[in-house]
């Protein structure tokens, strides 16, 4: 029988166990947090040509710990909790099958330790996309296939505690939308981590050399990895969107504009998010020219409209919330006098603004195959990925933690001042380092190489004056985002450990009464008109016309014609 807690701020029915499990994960997902970002930022300093840090083994093997560490464990770690968070504790549900779910925890710490060992052995420096015929040592596979196998244990047991949460009637009409998001990120989980045990169980039987397998086609690998790497992108946004949403609930009040609208838009990241995977093949000359562009040319667009949906559904029910409390002055007096010095809001905010233009825009770009052959391997598609996965889900991931921690843990945050200041520090720095990176890979920088001066090479190479000065950008920028990243996680150890406990909160039944609709199922905001995120909208729409024909401006001048 479960055992419960009542949390005083928000009156939820809290599992014990799951309150134990999302702290547990959270936490681990902080703590590789801080690995991955101390990798990622002796990566930007070997990359700054004037700094050159590393020699080549070691940038190599700080490069695969980077995109291990941020790219699946601290985001996936990160993930278990808010599933656990959606289901238990807005459900006001028992957890299913916690053993289950402390077995998953398990298998996934266990898996990321047994890897990251490999990666400082020396032998498996394969980057995060471990390209065959690169081999790593069977180990380094083995702890990703334990680590998989952990997540989806947690994803079983999520999707056991929606069952039980229906059948006992612990909430009333459909699942909320922000739980019906985190449903997306954990069935779009089991698509990936099934298409990542098709490839890498195989590879790490070659990798065995136990003379079962002898060699494992190039392409093949390729096409069926992409299946899981840039698929476990697609559970970050998915993971993502549902904090926006569930931020302007706690904030605002905020109802989506049209709840069936935003659904539509969650269910058209099931159906065709997975293949923009294609846009990492192609310039692979084994698949044909049809499936490279019905693949990243039309039914990819699908998925585009269901994030331009969200980008507007989310700003957008912000504004009817903060126009309903009367903030009607001007087109943009809702936005002007929102809480802007809350780190829960001003994290989110920044996340939506920056993860549409740095992450959406560049995502089309690299996914039109024309436009895909000025860009494929430059330092363009890292800049993408922190447009993406940086500035758009790890920066929504602190902005929410800032609201989680203090509300499980029922205490205060030790640096409240550096709160304030710290999503503009993440935020901004690696959005700049995003974009100096992506001018420099519009400049041919290469994606992988570890010195942009080729002093290592035979044959040298001399880039423009102006890429070595993006790229030592790009370092700085760096710098200040992961200044900005520990800050976070300073406020996050410190006040776990020493924080002050809160004062006592209201009754639960009144501060139930006040707590937002994050756990609430509603229709929508109705017909309120919301012209600021319209004009907003309108801004982002230009911008990404705009700068995609500037692309094709750019390809036209690759190949001169007399």
């Amino acid at each position: 029988m479960a055992n419960f807690r009542t949390c005083p701020d928000t009156g939820f029915k809290i599992d014990l166990q799951a309150d134990k499990l999302i702290k547990w994960n959270a936490v681990t997902a902080v703590v590789f947090l801080l690995i991955g970002g101390l990798f990622g930022l002796l990566v930007a300093l070997t990359r700054w040509p004037a700094v050159h840090l590393l020699d080549a083994d070691l940038f190599y093997l700080a490069l695969t710990a980077h995109g291990l560490d941020v790219l699946l464990v601290w985001i996936i770690f990160f993930e278990m909790a808010l599933l656990y968070f959606t289901s238990a504790i807005l459900l006001n549900s028992r957890l299913a099958m916690p053993k289950v779910a402390w077995l998953g925890y398990w298998l996934m710490l266990i898996g990321a330790l047994i890897t990251n060992v490999a990666v400082l052995q020396g032998n498996s420096t394969v980057m995060f996309t471990s390209y065959v015929p690169l081999q790593a040592e069977w180990h380094f596979y083995l702890g990703i296939i334990l680590f998989a196998v952990g997540a989806l244990l947690g994803c079983a047991v999520f999707f056991g505690t929606l069952h039980i949460a229906k059948k006992e009637r612990t909430y009333e009409g459909s699942i909320p939308l922000v739980t019906f998001g985190a449903m997306t990120a954990a069935i779009i989980a089991v698509f990936t981590i099934a298409t990542g045990a098709v490839i890498l169980i195989p590879t790490m039987v070659w990798s065995m050399d136990l003379g079962l397998i002898d060699r494992v086609d190039g392409l093949v690998y390729r096409i069926v990895w992409w299946g899981m790497g840039h698929s476990s992108q697609q559970i970050n946004v998915a993971a993502q969107i549902a904090v926006w949403y569930a931020i302007a609930a706690i904030l605002f009040g905020a109802k989506p504009l049209s709840e069936k609208v935003s659904r539509t838009a969650f269910l058209m990241y099931i159906l065709f998010l997975q293949l923009a995977s294609a846009h990492h093949l192609l310039a692979d000359p084994g698949l044909s020219s049809e499936y490279k562009i019905f693949n990243t040319s039309y039914a990819l667009y699908l998925a585009v409209l269901g994030s331009m949906i969200h980008g507007l559904t989310v700003p957008g029910a912000i504004e009817a919330a903060q126009r309903k409390k009367g903030l009607t002055n001007g087109m943009f007096e809702w936005l002007a006098k929102a809480p802007w010095g809350n780190p829960v809001f001003s994290g989110m905010a920044l996340s939506v603004v920056l993860f549409g233009f740095l992450g959406g825009i560049t995502g089309v770009i690299m996914g039109t195959e024309q436009l895909n052959l000025i860009i494929h391997n430059t330092m363009y598609v890292p800049g993408h990925f922190h447009g993406t996965v940086v500035v758009g889900t790890t920066l929504a991931f602190m902005a929410i933690s800032y609201w989680i921690v203090p509300t499980l843990w029922q205490k205060e945050l030790v640096l409240p001042g550096l709160a304030k200041w710290q999503p503009y520090l993440f935020g901004l720095g690696m959005g700049a380092a995003a974009i100096f990176m992506m001018g420099a890979g519009t400049l041919g920088v290469p994606r992988r190489h570890w010195d942009i001066a080729f002093a290592d090479s035979v044959l040298g190479h001399a880039f423009p004056e102006s890429a070595n000065l993006m790229m030592g950008l790009a370092g700085v920028s760096a710098v200040v985002g992961s200044l900005g990243a520990l800050i976070f996680i300073l406020n996050m150890v410190l006040t776990i450990l020493v924080g002050k406990a809160k004062s006592p909160a209201p009754a639960a039944a009144e501060s139930a009464a006040e707590t937002p609709s994050a756990a609430t199922s509603y229709g929508g905001a109705g017909t309120m008109a919301v012209p600021g995120t319209f004009v907003l909208a309108m801004v982002f729409l230009t911008t990404f016309v705009l700068y995609y024909f500037v692309n094709w401006k750019y390809l036209a001048g690759v190949w001169g014609l007399s």
